[in-house]
């Protein structure tokens, strides 16, 4: 059936909308009065929604007043449920509009995942059923963020988990691309509530796209963008609310590759902390069981390296860059752990931010570095973490910093000019 579809002239799209996309009855009808539009002019389409904005924090919320410690199992069943709201509202919508439509659960699109509760992995999703309503000439209306454990439970698949439920349709129904329609009318150089003259990228490959996502963009969670990139989905991030061609991931082409050494975007993230641990060696076991900790507790941090100034600073310690959020957490589980561990003096910093240059083998071009730091030392902004990769170049430094850094930045390297 699918074969048939790829020979027809009409072609697929899978589209998903975000919770302020949909995060009222007024936008829900503005939306379905596109998907209406579109259907009318022949085209096939899968939409996957999210929950209303601020849905799932309410219901997080909820389940923290009953128990703050509540069952992973249980988390998902109950968090699931706002996205059902939103895909039933829609298919109400767009069947008073004359369009078949119809809501899904993952259960019912067939979405398997593993059987992590709360950041589950989707290993396969079936499409007889999916094919079969496309061919009836039915819209098919489905849950994001959802899916079904090998037992049967209902899994989520995290925050963002939305639009890996996009990508993993499109890529099982071969679709002609992945639409990922949000607040905002594509991928920016930087965030342009920060850089007035951030300029909308119209291509961007799928590597840089990721780091930018890793990094801190919000506009694409990076699991569906590593997705995307594995199973050759092009994607596609649009505006819900204005017209537009918005930006297009997708792999790389020759033009592109003669442009390897060159910044593509500013990626930033706020609310971050650093914790130094002094005398501590990477190779050591104890950074290995330090690591194990991190991982039990599910909390993500970043190695870094820390700049040495003068003589006096240590030569020998690890630097952890974590969520402010986190620190606390972490702390008291070090402090239980400090005599097996043997850690030893810890330096927290909080308020932190990490700003990144982000593009193609930056690694490789001389002096790159050298000008990031002499830019923000000429706007007294002390660096004082490095992280680098072939295409990225991230420094931390004081938030309140923040906004001068980019805009330096985003000058220096001529990002307006993209």
């Amino acid at each position: 059936m699918l074969d048939k579809r790829k020979l027809s002239r009409n072609k697929l799209f899978v589209k998903k909308f975000g919770g302020t996309s949909v995060g009222s009855i007024e936008r829900i009808e503005v939306v379905a009065e596109q998907i209406a539009k579109s259907a009318q002019t022949g085209e096939q389409q899968v939409i996957v929604l999210s929950a209303m904005a601020g849905e799932t924090n309410r219901l997080f919320a909820l389940a923290a007043q009953i128990d703050p410690r509540a069952s992973a199992r249980e988390l998902d069943m109950l968090v699931s449920t706002g996205e059902q709201v939103t895909i039933a509202l829609m298919a109400m919508a767009l069947q008073r509009r004359g369009v078949r439509a119809k809501s899904l659960t993952g259960r019912q699109v067939q979405i398997h995942t593993n059987s992590q509760f709360g950041r589950a992995s989707i290993e396969r999703v079936d499409t007889q059923y999916l094919a079969a309503l496309l061919a009836e000439g039915i819209v098919p209306i489905v849950a994001g963020f959802q899916g079904i454990a090998p037992n049967g439970d209902v899994t989520t698949l995290g925050r963002g988990g939305s639009d890996t439920t996009a990508v993993a349709l499109a890529a099982a129904l071969q679709a002609d691309e992945c639409q990922i329609f949000t607040d905002v009318p594509g991928v920016f150089t930087t965030d342009p509530n920060i850089e007035s003259n951030a300029r909308r990228l119209e291509v961007i490959g799928f590597d840089v796209m990721l780091e930018m996502a890793k990094l801190g963009a919000k506009v694409l969670h990076p699991d569906c963008v590593e997705y995307a990139q594995r199973f050759k989905v092009p994607l596609r991030v649009l505006s819900s609310f204005e017209a537009g061609q918005g930006t297009l991931i997708q792999f790389s082409d020759e033009s592109e590759r003669t442009m390897t050494s060159f910044v593509q975007g500013i990626a930033i993230n706020k609310a971050l902390a650093t914790l130094t641990i002094e005398g501590l060696f990477t190779a050591s076991e104890r950074y290995q069981a330090l690591l194990a900790c991190l991982a039990r507790l599910q909390i993500d941090v970043e190695v870094s390296t820390p700049l040495k100034l003068n003589e006096a600073a240590p030569a020998d310690c690890v630097s952890l860059m974590l969520a402010d959020a986190k620190v606390d957490i972490l702390l008291q589980e070090l402090e239980a752990l400090s005599e097996s561990l043997k850690l030893g003096p810890l330096i927290v910093e909080r308020q932190r931010a990490k700003v990144s240059l982000v593009g193609k083998g930056l690694q490789t071009k001389n002096g790159l570095l050298t000008k990031m730091l002499e830019v923000l030392g000429n706007e007294t902004i002390h660096a004082k973490l490095l992280s680098t990769s072939g295409s990225k170049l991230s420094t931390v430094i004081d938030e309140r910093d923040l906004h001068k850094a980019v805009r330096a930045l985003h000058h220096a390297f001529e990002l307006n000019k993209v």
